[in-house]
């Protein structure tokens, strides 16, 4: 019996307990840096001709690690494999399955600083957001074991006269799991393990980013029991293995964390009839978002300026739920502005592989750092950049945090999702204004409001037109289970990941009725 979920705590690494763990463990994967992984089909090892040589962001010049770069045909002998594989898995008990991701929680605790450490090489993460990463991925497994359990057996209906009726939810097949690099671990495992937990057998196509991390989960999973075949790593291109997974006509669903371009694309194939498919196949989709923070003349100032810069300026603002407007009213316009400079000029940015002290590590990649810095130049010329060109290290993707003061509700600064280290601020007339500029974007995944009126707290709560909404705190940070994550719009399909109906898009119901 599985005791009641609570998330996972995070550490203090102001500690010496936490930080030596961590010092420890990053020494010790420096130390396997540049291996090189296979793909995993039908349970065995696979070599391709062709690698993915996954980067060290904040040091281009070191690999930290080579993955084999499936192609179109090994991804569908994936799917086929895992079409044949689905029929044993999906008999197997909901219980039964539910302990492989208990197991793979207890595994997570015991690896938790070797796991941050990967993510602080892979995708320049800082100590405390790659701790979190992995505590997030420990929660999505403890959570979704349980839920499984409560979705399984029989559901009771009306009862009628001489009948016995009921309602199961049953597994649906073959899902493509497609997850971002931000979250390498967390969204990669919460995304599979849904999909595993439910019954279905899963064909992974990882961020060529973070494919490291990706093989790492695929260990944790194994190590945790899960039947050799029933989980298929294939990592590669978009144009042919993930074309492949979302076309082939026994792909049942496909699950997606990105940008929208590529979510819409998914949909629109996925919508297209293979030869030979018998199904409409399910899309859960979750794609970004221009998310804001709107404050108030009643609002704590100390308070939001604290919010913004953290929702801003965490993890180099690679999230998709990060502050990436901030919206002020007139009345606390400059007051807040310069608030948040002052708290954002103390952010530090270098490697957290080698400065433990580091706020912001580097962007993700070379076409990252060159969009973002593009953006930038855009926003100079739409606003007043109060916050920019700050010290970073020489090599390595490196961005400091950017402030772009004065602009307007619709330049392309406060309207394009930029995915990386800069706020748009923009100057409303009164609340009625600001709350009309921030609903004025084409997606909706979080925001938050400052302030200290009842009134507008609670008109937030219905005219706030976001996913998650956040009331006095800031508006990244979601807990599974605490706060189901999933937005409105152009951010998604508001599948609502963590949270209680998640598992169940992964099922389909079945209704069972006997005469007696």
């Amino acid at each position: 019996m599985l005791a009641c979920y609570r998330p996972e705590p995070y550490v203090d690494f102001s500690q010496p307990g936490p930080r030596e763990a961590m010092l420890a463990a990053i020494k010790s994967v420096g130390g396997q840096l540049g291996k090189r992984y296979p793909l995993w089909i039908g349970g065995s090892a696979a070599d391709s001709p062709n690698v993915i040589r996954s980067i060290a962001p904040a040091n281009p010049d070191c690999v930290v690690g080579e993955i084999a770069k499936a192609t179109a045909t090994q991804a569908e002998q994936a799917i086929v494999g895992a079409a044949e594989r689905f029929r044993d898995w999906s008999r197997v008990p909901a219980e039964e399955r539910a302990m492989v991701l208990a197991k793979a929680a207890e595994i997570m605790r015991r690896r938790v600083y070797e796991l941050s450490a990967w993510m602080v090489y892979e995708v320049s993460k800082p100590w405390i957001e790659a701790y979190a990463d992995v505590c997030e991925a420990i929660d999505f497994c403890d959570f979704y074991a349980r839920e499984v359990i409560r979705l399984s057996g029989r559901h009771p209906t009306t009862p009628y006269p001489g009948e016995d009726n009921s309602v199961e939810y049953i597994p649906m097949g073959v899902v493509g799991v497609i997850p971002p690099w931000n979250f390498p671990l967390a969204i990669c495992m919460g995304m599979t393990t849904a999909a595993l937990v439910a019954g279905n057998t899963v064909v992974l196509k990882p961020s060529s980013d973070s494919a490291v991390i990706a093989a790492k989960m695929c260990e944790v999973l194994c190590e945790a029991g899960l039947p050799a075949g029933v989980l298929n790593f294939v990592p590669g291109g978009g144009g042919d293995v993930g074309e492949t997974i979302v076309n082939h006509r026994l792909t049942r669903m496909i699950a997606f964390t990105g940008s929208r371009e590529v979510g819409l694309r998914i949909n629109e194939r996925a919508a297209k009839l293979a030869d030979g498919q018998i199904w409409i196949k399910r899309v859960i989709l979750e794609m970004g978002g221009k998310d804001g923070i709107l404050v108030d003349e009643t609002a704590d100032l100390d308070a939001a300026a604290e919010g913004v810069v953290a929702a801003a300026f965490g993890f180099q603002g690679q999230k998709c739920s990060a502050c990436s407007r901030l919206v002020a009213v007139a009345a606390i316009y400059d007051k807040l502005l310069e608030r948040v400079v002052e708290r954002a000029r103390r952010i530090t940015v270098g490697d957290p592989a080698s400065d433990e002290n580091v706020n912001m590590g580097a962007v993700i990649n070379e076409g990252a750092f060159k969009s973002i810095s593009e953006y930038i130049k855009i926003g100079r010329g739409e606003g007043r950049a109060v916050l920019a060109d700050g010290k970073v290290p020489g090599k390595g993707y490196f961005i400091s945090p950017t402030i772009i003061a004065d602009a307007a509700p619709n330049a392309r600064i406060a309207q394009e999702e930029v995915f990386g280290p800069v706020l748009a601020v923009i100057k409303a007339r009164d609340f009625e204004d600001g709350l009309a500029i921030i609903n004025g974007t084409q997606y909706g995944l979080t925001g938050a409001l400052f302030s200290r009126d009842r009134m507008r707290l609670h008109r937030a709560r219905s005219e706030f037109h976001v996913g998650n909404l956040y009331l006095n705190r800031k508006c990244t940070g979601a807990l599974v289970d605490v706060q189901p994550f999933g937005g409105f719009n152009m951010s998604g399909t508001n599948s609502k990941a963590g949270g209680r109906d998640y598992v169940a898009l992964f099922l389909q119901g079945k209704s069972i009725a006997e005469r007696l």
